[in-house]
């Protein structure tokens, strides 16, 4: 027997009462307390599974129908794609939100085109499978398949294809949507273009690894011979990474440590005032998945595939990608109300989040939405979904298990010369090493500028001197640090950016003073990472403190 998330909810919101929830009584109407559970009329599964695998065929005939639209469509399968160009928000508390309703509309587009009513999205759960499913190199599952060559075979093709429909459709938005897209740094359509084609018009030069657009036969870098993750993503999606991106209590907190989403923000179309800061699975899984695909580090500078920048959706592996990041909000937020833990903004913070208007989402009849927020979306409800067995299922959310750790305050690095040094104590040291949670580390960088070649960073952890770059055995490697997508035009050149990252209990420093029963000096740099040569990289700031 299993219960479904709208059964899971209705129990356990009644159970902990609706004082517990934030919104309170409106929330607990929004998530189903106090209705008859009833199941949810579609369920996504592993794409690695049996029932995955099926859904796989429809989800091509899907695309094929999507494919054959007329560009003026909205559902046109590149159409589609700009939804997210235009709008999507990364690095803020409205990423999982937004995505929910970007990809919930889209699954409902499949269902619709491909003829199959059972259709619901797979998703790949990249936790227990750390290479690109089966079947998704076949016909137009891969953006490389001729089927896509006579609209992205180079990039003129493409621009008389689809660029006068979509300069059309830039001149009629509405005064919202303009002042949105203002705020995203795109006044006018040519300026919107710049990013497809990879145009830095400030400094008159192309910068290839901003190029939205990805030519056919590179639109995606794994091939089916050479499926499996890269060592860098794969330890992005190792337990120990995902566990701690999972073991925040707080929707939102001020440390990224503690916060499962990235930061409060003006609007989900800009970057928090302070400066850039990725929660650990947006910024870590999500950021360096997209890259590898996208070719990053492999075809170093670029152009890169599409799952590198905004027009990623064109790669029909994104909506399976950003499936499993639902998916694993669902398993958070599930686990929060079993333990009577906030699952969404509290406060005054409640309705700045749940307001945030979305503006460019289009129905499965390619009809505009119209004005919805961000508090529709928050249940999948809207959707009629939950989700079949996955990673994480059953995942340890008690803070009781965390031991002394979750008393230990934050300690701060000290910096010089472009690196960080700090102290761990002895206890903080063999906690670490034992079976409790893992320590984060909160570093910040200053973000490279538009003419930067490099979008990916090593975190070196007490690394000799002449040790300027990573391998997989590395016992000083602590992780990548990713950037997903251009600089926008509307960012500050001297933007920084802090990421969050779980460090490795294989460390030397760390083992070595498990082992001697000591204190632990860690000295901390930041390297680009990758074969390109490239400036050394000047922390701004690290801290160190246990998640959740």
């Amino acid at each position: 027997m299993h219960y479904t998330r709208r059964e899971f909810l209705t129990t356990a919101a009644s159970a902990a009462g609706a004082a517990m929830l934030p919104l309170g009584s409106a929330l607990a109407a929004a998530t189903g307390a106090g209705r008859a559970a009833e199941p949810a009329r579609w369920r996504r599964y592993d794409v690695a599974s049996p029932e995955g695998q099926q859904m796989l065929v429809s989800y091509a005939r899907g695309i094929e129908a999507m494919l054959k639209l007329p560009v003026d469509d909205p559902r046109n399968w590149f159409r589609y794609a700009f939804v997210h160009f235009f709008d999507c928000p990364h690095g803020n508390w409205w990423f999982y939100v937004w995505h929910r309703g970007y990809i919930g509309y889209f699954e409902k587009i499949v269902r619709e085109l491909s003829g199959d009513p059972e259709f619901a999205l797979p998703y790949w759960d990249w936790t227990r499978h750390p290479e690109l499913p089966a079947g998704m190199f076949d016909g137009v599952l891969s953006p490389t398949d001729r089927a896509y060559a006579p609209f992205t075979g180079n990039l003129k093709l493409f621009t008389d294809y689809i660029k006068p429909t979509m300069a059309g459709y830039f001149e009629r938005l509405d005064d919202d949507q303009r002042a949105q897209l203002k705020l995203r740094g795109y006044t006018t359509f040519e300026e919107a273009w710049c990013d497809v084609n990879g145009y830095y018009a400030a400094k008159q030069t192309g910068l290839t690894g901003n190029q939205a657009f990805a030519v056919t036969c590179a639109a995606r870098y794994p091939s089916k011979s050479n499926a499996r993750l890269d060592w860098r993503s794969q330890f992005a999606v190792s337990r120990l990474v995902v566990g701690a991106g999972l073991l925040p209590t707080h929707f939102q907190a001020e440390s990224m440590a503690q916060s499962f989403t990235s930061p409060v923000a003006p609007s989900h179309l800009v970057q928090p005032a302070s400066g850039q800061k990725f929660s650990i699975l947006e910024g870590y899984p999500h950021n360096k998945v997209h890259n590898y695909i996208g070719g990053v580090h492999a075809i170093d500078p670029g152009p890169y595939g599409n799952m590198t920048n905004f027009l990623s959706p064109v790669d029909p592996i994104f909506f399976l990608h950003h499936a499993n990041m639902d998916r694993l909000w669902d398993v958070w937020t599930r686990k929060q109300l079993a333990h009577g833990r906030p699952i969404l903004p509290e406060g005054d913070q409640a309705k700045a989040f749940m307001d945030e208007p979305f503006l460019f989402y289009v129905d499965a009849d390619g009809k505009p939405v119209g004005p919805s927020t961000a508090g529709q979306y928050v249940d999948q409800r809207r959707f009629d979904y939950d989700y079949g067995p996955g990673g994480y299922e059953g995942f340890s959310f008690d803070a009781a298990d965390r031991r002394r750790l979750g008393a230990s305050a934050e300690i701060d690095g000290q910096l010089h010369a472009g690196a960080a040094s700090l102290a761990l104590p002895a206890a903080t040291v063999r906690d670490h090493q034992d079976d409790a949670a893992p320590l984060i580390a909160e570093i910040t960088m200053e973000r490279p500028d538009e003419l930067a070649l490099t979008r990916e960073f090593d975190v070196l952890v007490n690394a000799p001197d002449d040790v300027t770059g990573a391998s997989a055995d590395s016992p000083y490697y602590a992780g990548t640090l990713a950037f997903f997508g251009p600089t926008m035009p509307g960012m500050q050149m001297s933007h920084n950016t802090t990421f969050a990252l779980p460090l490795p209990k294989t460390l030397r420093a760390l083992t070595q003073a498990a082992n001697a029963k000591s204190a632990a000096q860690l000295n901390i740099r930041v390297v680009p990472a990758g074969p390109l040569a490239a400036e050394p990289v000047k922390v701004q700031g690290v801290s160190v403190r246990p998640a959740g």
